[in-house]
This record gives structure tokens, C-alpha cells and sequence, in this order.
């Protein structure tokens, strides 16, 4: 796409229809996009899938998602030093490239379940999701909970069973085990020949053909499957060939065969079986991206009116990253674009606060890889640089009318760390970096009875939340901190009315974010369920909208 300058086009208000090219061409244009999402279980092989599918999408020249012996190479996807160091995903980023005619943004979520919120806020940028489940595990808790926000959100999932070369469970067992805990008709499009150290392929229930499984080396790059008609493959004499053919008829008999509108409606999953870490049934997944999955459809605002893709410009902010490159100390919002076209320059308004945005410098992200984008459509997920104003649920809309989407909701924190910096020279940098990181929603920063507090209270999920914010602000910030762990384990949202209650009570205390959300912290479920019965007219909730602190 040619990058030609672009002056700055105004807003143009949501009564002007757009000309029938101009429509035309935006429905095409968003038919082509693919946003999609990958959730699994830690190990389940989620980081190792996405390095592979950028290696079948042509997006990179050899995979490296695993650290290789000799070269010590890390995944494409994680490019903080902490990741690099650990091997495994803390931070969201989206990878976008283009496949054939089709282009796709693959949003890549942490590989920890400390970081089940960042994810949440991921998924809600998503049309699908790819669910990654380790063929000897199943169905694990991380994978559960991520699929009950897919569910909530009506994403469709498409199911990867990965590491079908090692030992575990049979397929017809982990059908019956994904529809027993997750509710989900499981429709295989392939299925295995053998299992463990006896996987030999998978049949293509499509039209009968046998993918032969081969290993590569190191899976760095790309193998074409041998595939020869299922009735040629070589097996008759095979009890693996026996018994997968029986398997496969009873699949046909029972006609768990792959159903577009249940699939739309989330309440059936197609199954693709294969070995990422050797690349195969890769290329078999990202066909199916392409040709299954949804393209982006009209997303309900507020008032739970889908807004039509041919509207004005919308979209909201899914997530917020700082210094992805430090030597210019950036800050970039990562906007899903819900309607309309973006042009470079766009000057939008931000309806948290009726503050206008001119959108000039905007980027097509490739992990921390950046180009620049002249335009964009709707299922596009763009990069704004410079965005100091904007945080993660945000709303941003062309024209004159009042656009709102609805809040990305968030988990109560479960932990909670009272921060100490080790240099008081540093006062400066310690407070704006802990800042920076509650805005980009690493750790949340909390006060007490609404002044600062020289030891700021910080809140997460997970204990590996605290350990990034302490390396950041160290490698970021130049501010070595201490955490100084406090004996709150369970936090619920409170109307702000009800902080006097919870002060009084003495079972808990009463924190506030800068986004206006009020949490009640306890030291455990006893002390939290004991306040509950004292004071019933005192509402508890669970889940917390990160834009407005409002109940999700």
C-alpha cells in the first residue's frame, strides 16, 4: 500500500453517508481482516503457535519461539527483557501481516496466568479466539477462566490440541472432556492417527485426505505436509489406520461435523490436531483463520445499539504500552478500530472527556517493529504514538455525536505490595513511573483515605505482576524499589458512599485508583464474608470496568 502524505481530514459528522464506493469499499476492506486472539494454559504451547503461524503467514523467515541451544533465540512476540530472560509472555502486543488477500492481526496475550487481566483486555479486541490445549492436560484452570470471558463476550473459538506427538489422553476422551467442562460441542475438522510416540498424521475430515507427520528441524521453518488420499496413505494393515477410521465414522454418525452458526454463536469449537514445536497442523489452522474465522460485524455501544461498521470513524483503546522503544521513551495505545476508515491525522474526540485527539502519527505494530499506517478499517488494531491522554477501555469517535463502548471489565486485585523507593533523590521518577505502569495496567496504584501516601499501595493478580513492575522501574525509570508485601488477599469494588462503612467496620480497608474505582481489601474470605453479612446494604462486586470504575 502506497504510503502517500495525507493532510489532516476533519471529522465528518455521523449524518453524512458515506457514497456508495466509499461503502463498498470499507465492507470489503473489513471482510479481509482477521483479529483473533490465542489463550491457553501456561505450557500449553501458545507463544511456540504464534512464532509458527508468523512463519507459515510469511510475517517472519525462521521461528524461534523456543530459546535454540547454539543461538539463544527468543520468540518474536516477547521483547522485554524480562520475557527474554524468562521465556515465557508478560505483556499483550499485536503482530500484524498479510496472507494472500487476507490481512490478520494476531493479538498475542501473555503466557502467565498473573497475567489473566492483560489477556481480558486483549480478548475484548478480539472477533475470535484460538484455544491451545495440551493434548496430555486438557482442560486446565487458566484455560477455563480465559473461556468463560470468550464465552461472555460471544468470541467464537476455533481449539488447537497441540503436543499430539507425546503422551496422553485419547482424542474421544478429550472431546468429551471439552464439552464436559466448557459446555462446547467439540466438531474435529482432522483427527489423529495414533497417539504419543505413535502419532503418524491426522485425516482431514474435509475430503478424506492424510497429512503424514514428519519432524523438522527445530521446526524453524517451513515443511509442506506430505498429504495423499486416506485411502492411499499406506496404512490398511496399520491398528493405528483402524482404529482412526472407526473413530472418524463414528464422528460421521453422530454428525460432529463443523457448523458455521453454532460456531458464530460460541456454542461449538472445530478442532485441529498437530504438533506445533514441529510445525505441523499449523498451516491447517491458519487456512482455517482465513477461511472460518469472522470477519469484524457491528459492535454494540452503550446503549447496546451495534454500530454499523459504515458509520463514522470509532474504536476503543485495548490496551496501553510504554517504552516498547526506550531510547525515545514512547507511549503507544493500541486502538480496535470498530467503524469507519482511518486516515492519518483523523481528528477524533476521546468521550471519557470530551477532549478532541489528532491522530497524527499512527502505526501498523508488529511487536515492537513499527510502519507507518496511512489507513486502517474497521478490525484493524492500530498503534497510537504519543497518546499521553488516553487510557485502556477509552472511546474514540469522529464526528459530532457521542460514541461510547462498553468498559473493558478487569479481576480485583488479589495481591497487594506497599511500594518503597530506595533513593529518595528519585522522588520524581518514582512517582511517574508507577504511574506509567498503573496507566498501562501492569500493577494497580492505590491510595488510602484519598491522600498520597509515601509508600503507595500496590495491587495485582499475581506475585510475577510485582516482579515486572519492580524490573521495569529499575531498567525504565532508573528507580530501584522495594515491595513490602500487606496482609490483604481479597478486594471487591465499592460505591465510594460506602468507604466510611468499610473504614469503620475494621474487618478491611478502603483503597481508591486513579480510574475512580474503590475497593474493599480483606485479609481473606472469612473477613470479607463476616463484613458482607454485618453490612448486606453494602454492594460487593467482583468484576470492575477499568474506564469508569463502574460494575462490569
Amino acid at each position: 500500500m502506497a504510503e502517500t502524505p495525507t493532510s489532516a481530514p476533519a471529522a465528518p459528522s455521523d449524518a453524512a453517508a458515506p457514497t456508495t464506493a466509499a461503502t463498498t469499499e470499507l465492507r470489503r476492506e473489513a471482510g479481509r481482516r482477521r483479529t483473533f486472539a490465542i489463550i491457553s494454559h501456561p505450557d500449553a504451547g501458545k507463544t511456540t503457535l504464534t512464532e509458527k503461524l508468523l512463519l507459515y503467514g510469511g510475517a517472519v523467515h525462521e521461528a524461534g519461539a523456543v530459546k535454540a541451544r547454539a543461538g539463544g533465540r527468543n520468540a518474536t512476540s516477547d521483547w522485554m527483557q524480562i520475557e527474554r530472560e524468562r521465556g515465557i509472555s508478560v505483556s499483550s502486543t499485536v503482530l500484524r501481516f498479510v496472507v494472500g488477500d487476507v490481512v490478520v492481526n494476531l493479538l498475542d496475550t501473555p503466557g502467565h496466568q498473573d497475567f489473566s487481566e492483560d489477556t481480558l483486555r486483549v480478548l475484548a479486541a478480539a472477533d475470535c479466539a484460538v484455544m491451545v490445549i495440551d493434548a496430555a492436560k486438557g482442560i486446565e484452570q487458566q484455560t477455563k477462566r480465559l473461556f468463560q470471558v470468550a464465552r461472555a463476550r460471544r468470541i467464537p473459538i476455533i481449539t488447537f490440541v497441540n503436543k499430539c506427538d507425546r503422551p496422553g489422553v485419547s482424542a474421544l476422551q478429550l472431546l468429551d472432556h471439552i464439552e464436559k467442562e466448557l459446555g462446547l460441542r467439540a466438531t474435529p475438522v482432522t483427527w489423529p492417527v495414533g497417539e504419543g510416540q505413535d502419532f503418524c498424521g491426522v485425516i482431514d475430515r474435509r475430503d478424506d485426505t492424510f497429512h503424514r507427520f514428519t519432524r523438522t528441524a527445530r521446526g524453524s521453518s517451513i515443511v509442506d505436509d506430505e498429504v495423499v488420499p486416506a485411502d492411499g496413505a499406506g496404512l490398511d494393515d496399520d491398528p493405528r489406520w483402524a482404529a482412526a477410521r472407526e473413530e472418524v465414522d463414528l464422528l460421521d454418525a453422530v454428525e460432529a461435523d463443523h457448523d458455521p452458526e453454532a460456531f458464530a454463536a460460541g456454542s461449538s469449537t472445530p478442532l485441529f490436531f498437530g504438533s506445533a514445536v514441529w510445525n505441523f497442523g499449523v498451516d491447517a489452522l491458519l487456512q482455517a483463520l482465513q477461511e472460518i474465522a469472522p470477519a469484524p460485524t457491528p459492535r454494540p455501544t452503550t446503549d447496546d445499539v451495534p454500530r454499523p461498521l459504515e458509520a463514522t470513524f470509532s474504536g476503543f483503546v485495548c490496551k496501553v504500552q510504554a517504552n516498547t522503544d526506550p531510547r525515545h521513551r514512547d507511549r503507544i495505545a493500541y486502538v480496535r478500530i470498530c467503524s469507519g476508515r482511518f486516515e492519518r491525522g483523523l481528528k477524533v474526540q476521546n468521550s471519557r472527556n470530551g477532549r478532541p485527539f489528532t491522530m497524527h502519527h499512527a502505526h501498523a505494530v508488529f511487536a515492537r517493529e513499527r510502519q507507518d499506517l496511512p489507513e486502517a478499517w474497521p478490525g484493524d488494531v492500530i498503534g497510537v504514538v504519543g497518546a499521553l491522554d488516553l487510557r485502556v477501555g477509552d472511546t474514540l469517535h469522529a464526528g459530532s455525536a457521542v460514541v461510547a463502548f462498553p468498559p473493558i471489565p478487569t479481576i480485583p486485585p488479589e495481591r497487594f505490595a506497599a511500594a518503597v523507593n530506595r533513593d529518595a533523590r528519585r522522588h520524581k521518577q518514582f512517582r511517574s513511573g508507577l504511574q506509567q505502569l498503573d496507566e498501562e495496567g501492569v500493577v494497580r496504584l492505590l491510595q488510602r483515605g484519598g491522600v498520597q501516601d509515601p509508600r503507595p499501595v500496590l495491587g495485582g493478580v499475581g506475585a510475577l505482576q510485582f516482579e515486572v513492575a519492580v524490573q521495569r522501574m529499575k531498567d525504565e525509570f532508573g528507580c530501584e524499589i522495594r515491595l513490602d508485601p500487606l496482609p490483604w488477599t481479597e478486594a471487591r469494588l465499592i460505591d465510594p458512599e460506602d468507604v466510611p462503612t468499610v473504614e469503620g467496620d475494621g474487618a478491611g480497608v478502603a483503597l481508591s485508583g486513579a480510574d475512580g474505582a474503590v475497593f474493599a481489601a480483606f485479609p481473606d474470605g472469612f473477613q470479607l464474608r463476616r463484613f458482607a453479612s454485618r453490612h448486606p446494604d453494602v454492594e460487593l462486586r467482583e468484576l470492575v470496568n477499568t474506564a469508569s470504575g463502574v460494575p462490569a
